[in-house]
């Protein structure tokens, strides 16, 4: 994904004005949330340090302060946007939904998630790590596993009420998870591609999916 970003609408983000020394201590969320919006616009090599601590409005040095590099600044992004998935994951299996409802969607936050967090997600989940960027720290992987385990509970009710067409709970779950993978990672590598509308290839694919491996 590198280089790739996601179709997003071009909306010019006004840089801050460039904060006055003693402003007060510089939250690290900030710098995240402008880091996450430039690798989005511009792909992680396109963002620079400088790039990011002007969308912030302080100086390289200050920056430098809170992050080494901006390969820091998306391994803790990564960790914290995961982390998002995963509260998601666990809010929407206690949910006292039908199982197939809560799976259809656990897979559309999945989606949803990949498109909005595109550098994020090549780094957790598609194993080419970007240039520079250090191996993910064991807890945040660990996370990533918890994601797909509270993921695979559900499905596993599915298949213990018997009403899988084909599969175990386990192969049932790793199909529906590759599947879906496999539209984040094309949109996302094939952008100039006449692509259908995003919700409705979301709503298509999970119809799809379900439709054909569930019972009724």
């Amino acid at each position: 994904m590198g280089e790739v970003s996601l179709s997003v609408a071009t909306t010019t983000h006004r840089r801050s004005a460039r904060k006055a020394k003693g402003d007060g201590h510089l939250r690290r969320a900030e710098i995240l949330e402008a880091a996450e919006r430039i690798f989005v616009a511009e792909g992680y090599e396109g963002a620079t340090i400088r790039k990011i601590a002007d969308e912030v409005g302080v100086s390289s040095t200050a920056l430098y302060m809170h992050f080494q590099d901006k390969g820091c600044i998306l391994l803790e992004i990564c960790e914290r946007t995961l982390r998002l998935l995963y509260e998601r994951n666990r809010e929407i299996a206690g949910k006292p939904l039908d199982a197939v409802v809560r799976v259809k969607m656990m897979l559309d936050a999945y989606m949803r998630w990949g498109m909005e967090h595109p550098n994020a997600y090549q780094l957790v989940y598609s194993g080419r790590p970007l240039a520079a960027v250090e191996p993910l720290p064991e807890d945040t992987r660990d996370l990533s596993t918890q994601c797909y385990e509270i993921f695979r509970n559900v499905v596993t009710e599915i298949a213990a009420a018997g009403r899988l067409r084909t599969g175990t709970a386990e192969s049932a779950a790793q199909t529906l998870w590759m599947c879906c993978h496999g539209v984040v990672t094309l949109l996302a590598s094939r952008p100039n591609f006449g692509w259908a509308d995003r919700d409705e290839l979301i709503q298509v694919t999970l119809d799809g999916l379900l439709n054909g491996l569930v019972v009724d």
